[in-house]
């Protein structure tokens, strides 16, 4: 069913908030790219008003810190069918656009600045030419949601389409007004779904075998990784919350990016928070070196989660398993349904001597 808030003030005598509408959905794109954060605090935009060159634009493009493109749509009071129809006409250009194409939207949208150094500053990372825009998705947002959005938008993610709703709502507050959001659907499952497939569409069942990228470094070591048995990440919700994706029983095959496959293990419990993850009866941060996000450990969103695991097989950094066209990815978790996948996974069973 359509999603709709109700905002109630906070007393003993609760009274709610009433409904406000915006002037515009032209004004909700200027706030949003006034304030990126009202669309996503990991996403970095790109783009805006982006001429595709067959007679439309795309409302904003957004990239997240894999690489992978984010289309933005308005609704802009359409019908769902002309919507959704002209986002996905607008994703069948975006797939297509190569790292040159992309930084000459990202020259023309932020005249004098680099695309490459930008994306250094704000994800704390280079980005890697060869794998931008491997994956991508969609975002439709609108400021009101019929059945008919909901219906189409999920039996196309069904089919392997990573497409998403944002809804916005605007309340009332004396002379202010206020702005709520809600995703139709969880984004990481969005974020987890748009990953694997590669720029040419090229599928398979997924094998079952999670991928897990470990940022190893003076924040987070291997070695004690290996020692007390878990795979951790955090700076952030798009790097934390995959890691709900993980239960006890998976297997996974993690990877040191830049380096290669580490490790194989089962996971034997659920995420927890950093400040709350033990190693041996005694707090994570009383026992390991690794900083971990310590300063963030009160910030939901940007603290380092743990998820436990029992190795069975792991090798040093310095013996990391790394072969021409391996799978690899910025995400923590991933459920790869790229053939490039299973090939890895074949490989590494041999390497790790793993059944």
């Amino acid at each position: 069913m359509p999603i709709q808030h109700t905002v109630w003030s906070v007393s003993k005598t609760p009274v709610e908030i009433s409904q406000g509408t915006l002037p515009s959905e032209q004004m909700l794109e200027d706030m949003i790219v006034a304030e990126p954060r009202i669309l996503s605090s990991e996403w970095m935009l790109i783009g805006r008003q982006v001429d595709t060159g067959y007679g439309g634009r795309i409302d904003l493009l957004a990239i997240a810190p894999d690489g992978a493109l984010v289309l933005v749509e308005l609704k802009r009071d359409r019908t769902p069918r002309e919507v959704v129809a002209q986002a996905l006409d607008y994703a069948a250009w975006v797939e297509e656009l190569n790292a040159e194409a992309i930084a000459a939207i990202y020259a023309r949208f932020r005249p004098g600045c680099s695309l490459s150094s930008d994306f250094q500053d704000r994800f704390g990372q280079p980005l890697d030419e060869d794998t931008i825009n491997e994956s991508h998705q969609v975002v439709i947002v609108a400021t009101r949601l019929d059945s008919s959005s909901e219906r189409i938008v999920g039996y196309l993610n069904n089919r392997g389409v990573a497409i998403n709703v944002l809804f916005f709502q605007v309340f009332n507050h004396g002379t202010d007004q206020l702005l709520s959001r809600a995703w139709l659907i969880d984004p990481v499952e969005l974020q987890v779904q748009s990953v694997g497939a590669g720029s040419r569409g090229q599928k398979e069942p997924w094998n079952g075998e999670f991928y897990v990228s470990f940022g190893a470094d003076n924040t987070r070591l291997w070695e004690e990784a290996v020692r007390y048995g878990f795979v951790s990440g955090g700076g952030g919700t798009w790097y934390s919350n995959s890691l709900r994706m993980l239960a006890e029983g998976d297997r996974i095959w993690v990877k040191v990016p830049g380096k290669g496959f580490v490790g194989v293990g089962l996971v034997t419990g659920s995420r927890v928070a950093a400040k709350d993850f033990e190693i041996e009866g005694r707090p994570a941060f009383e026992v390991l070196k690794g900083e971990h996000m310590r300063q963030y450990a009160d910030d939901p969103e940007k603290a380092e989660y743990f998820v436990p695991v029992q190795w069975l097989h792991t090798v040093p950094e310095a013996a990391a398993v790394h072969e021409l066209g391996m799978f690899g990815n910025q995400n923590t978790v991933c459920k790869p349904v790229t053939p490039s996948w299973r090939t890895t996974v074949d490989q590494l069973k041999t390497r790790f001597n793993v059944t």
